[in-house]
């Protein structure tokens, strides 16, 4: 996949093997994990490996997973965007489009998240023709929780996970397509 988007302070293009060194130092960070299932990442192969998936998801769905890149400096931030769940179950659901994004803890709270947040939704609805967009989110993680509430996400319900973990759905509708 060969696509490059932008917002005002991000870049946005495909996940590749030169992020391995920056995503790995992220995704290790048992702080950046605290809501999300409590398994930071041990190894660069396994970013590796990670990455490599999401790269499947962009020949299996033509979206995914983007490398998140701070315009000013060129660093990388994380990862944000649309993936195409179709390899498990959540909250009774498979096959739907997700949103989702992960930061590095040193890039919270500058307001990235809700900027790229903000340009996903649009982009999925207006690009890919979206028809809902579904979010999860640890129920007790207040910060992406709030996020997704200041985009316009409405919130659906709690659900218990497969460790009896309380977990947040989130959806929105396409607009665009309303007569």
């Amino acid at each position: 996949m060969d696509l490059l988007l932008e917002t005002d302070r991000l870049l946005l293009r495909p996940l590749g093997f030169e992020d391995v060194d920056a995503m790995f130092t992220m995704d290790n960070n048992p702080n950046v994990h605290n809501y999300l299932w409590q398994t930071p990442t041990q190894t660069k192969d396994e970013t590796r490996g990670i990455i490599k998936m999401v790269q499947k998801q962009y020949l299996d769905n033509n979206i995914g997973r983007f490398a998140t890149i701070l315009k000013e400096t060129g660093e990388f931030i994380g990862w944000t965007g649309i993936k195409y769940v179709d390899n498990h179950i959540e909250n009774g659901n498979s096959n739907f489009f997700d949103y989702g994004y992960r930061l590095d803890e040193k890039f919270w709270n500058k307001g990235y998240a809700t900027e790229a947040s903000i340009f996903w939704l649009d982009y999925g609805f207006k690009n890919l023709k979206i028809e809902v967009m579904n979010a999860y989110t640890h129920s007790e993680n207040g910060a992406s929780n709030h996020i997704l509430q200041k985009v316009g996400m409405e919130f659906m319900e709690n659900y218990l996970d497969k460790d009896s973990v309380i977990w947040k759905w989130w959806q929105m509708e396409n607009m665009n397509n309303r007569v």
